[in-house]
């Protein structure tokens, strides 16, 4: 089964993908960080699923494990759960050595990483990724972190995990909708470095929706791999692992305003039964701001109308929003923006597409242009 390396100039470590992998977590645990006693933390979606057979694997390998649930959801993403945090590793007398395993999605796992990260000045952490957006990206580079009032992500550190578990079968029980959202990310690193990868990703929509295993595993190891090599490049984001936040400085915007309605369009009639999706979940938010980088970067001529179409035909294959009315207005978006952790010397810094399969970076754009294509997200 696919496992990719990530080797930067202070730490290596393996992500690890295959059908069945919790079942031997303890081992894999063992190796990269041996002690008597292991901190795993879970959302509430997991405890009743995933949980279970990870806590055996782990006492089978030895550990003590001491286990603490989070409420799953961004509102939760805070100062406050790290304290908590740090109340139960107190508590149970965690030491330097002692491993953190977060199993759960996205918002956990940042968490519990900038938990990690600051605790003792760093314990080993053991990432174990349940949803496919957190399989692709945020448990995979070091990024953890919480959110502030006014806004994402802004307090948090680089800290690389000794070892990521991604267990394909967690992805049997994910509900669609954040299936979805996992595309939204693995659409963003296809458009930003395989086109290849987008159109292999458009011509396997049926076998990923249907939760097939070889094409999930295909899909995470090819994902894991694009995260990978950027993050060995420029592990700090002070240059190409910025291409990363490509519809990501829109998205943040639109989740730190989550809006005045909940109606949302698509491109295509919702699927019947699919819950109404505002407000928007984070890979919601993602699909939405690619599709106004591109609008952008096709207004300033800097990329052929045709890249976007094919960006919103994937999209709307998915199921994901192309457009919203449910955005607030538009000054309090760029409101939004300007506090954005990515914006430098007061400018705002955004990734923009020039074809399927590259972006580049655009220091200084026009407010005008970046007020018209949140307007054309508006548009039905």
């Amino acid at each position: 089964m696919p496992s990719v390396d990530l080797q930067l100039p202070h730490h290596r470590y393996s992500i690890e993908i295959e059908p069945g992998a919790l079942s031997a977590l303890g081992e894999k645990v063992r190796a990269v960080a041996p002690h008597d006693v292991a901190a795993m933390v879970i959302d509430e979606n997991v405890a009743d699923t995933h949980a279970p057979a990870a806590k055996r694997s782990l006492e089978a390998a030895g550990f003590e494990v001491v286990t603490h649930t989070l409420p799953a959801g961004e509102a939760h993403k805070t100062l406050d759960a790290v304290r908590e945090l740090y109340d139960v590793f107190v508590k149970h007398r965690l030491e330097r050595k002692s491993p953190v395993v977060a199993l759960s999605g996205g918002v956990i796992g940042d968490t519990v990483g900038f938990a990690a990260a600051s605790y003792l000045r760093g314990v080993p952490l053991v990432q174990c990724p349940t949803t496919l957006l957190a399989m692709v990206d945020s448990a995979v580079g070091g990024k953890t972190g919480v959110n502030l009032p006014a806004g994402k992500n802004l307090v948090g550190a680089f800290y690389q995990p000794a070892l990521v578990v991604e267990d394909i079968n967690t992805l049997r029980t994910l509900p669609d909708r954040q299936l979805r959202c996992g595309l939204a990310e693995c659409a963003k690193h296809a458009m930003i470095h395989d086109a290849d990868l987008f159109a292999w990703t458009g011509h396997h929509v049926e076998a990923i929706m249907s939760r097939d295993a070889d094409t999930l595993t295909q899909l995470v190891a090819r994902n894991v791999a694009i995260k990978a090599s950027v993050v060995m490049a420029d592990e700090k984001e002070a240059g190409g692992r910025v291409h990363l936040n490509f519809g990501h400085t829109f998205a943040h915007a639109i989740e730190a305003t989550q809006f005045s309605s909940t109606s949302v369009t698509h491109c295509k009639p919702r699927e019947p039964g699919r819950p109404d999706p505002g407000p928007h979940e984070h890979g919601e938010a993602v699909a939405l701001g690619m599709v106004a980088a591109a609008h952008l970067a096709v207004g300033a001529d800097r990329c052929d109308a045709s890249a976007c179409a094919r960006l919103i035909e994937l999209l709307n294959r998915v199921g994901l929003p192309t457009a919203s009315d449910a955005l607030a207005d538009t000054d309090a978006l760029i409101g939004a923006m300007r506090i954005d952790k990515k914006v430098a010397d007061g400018r705002i810094r955004l990734v923009l597409p020039d074809r399927v399969g590259h972006v580049t970076i655009v220091e200084d754009t026009p407010i005008d242009a970046i007020r018209a294509a949140w307007e054309r997200l508006r548009v039905t």
